[in-house]
């Protein structure tokens, strides 16, 4: 079934694993098991820790604020209109140097 939404009426609630960090569910794999899509919010100075995902590719486009995001081993600048493309298995992160809103899509789906 398709979807439309407005990001501006999504309902935001904290992250089940970062503290400082609001997550918007737009998609999930209840719905599309080929990606789930999710808003972010990050408060400033906070971060999502270098990580990995094992099946996951992950692309954040940037919609608000500035921070840096640590890519190919190591950190750039992070801003509003940047689209970010992470394969499965890269190290990545987000450090939030403003308030940051980023738009997730994962594929196949995370969440």
């Amino acid at each position: 079934m398709a979807l439309m939404i407005n990001l501006n009426t999504l309902e935001m609630e904290p992250h089940p694993k970062f503290k400082g960090v609001k997550i918007g569910f737009v998609v999930t794999k209840e719905k599309c098991s080929e990606l789930s899509i999710t808003v972010l919010e990050i408060e400033k100075g906070m971060e999502i820790p270098i990580h990995t995902h094992e099946k996951e590719a992950d692309t954040i486009f940037v919609l608000e604020g500035k921070g840096k995001v640590f890519l190919n081993g190591e950190w750039k600048e992070l801003k509003p209109g940047d689209v970010v493309v992470i394969p499965p298995q890269e190290k990545h992160g987000v450090v939030a140097e403003t308030f940051l809103k980023c738009y997730i899509v994962h594929a196949p789906a995370l969440w």
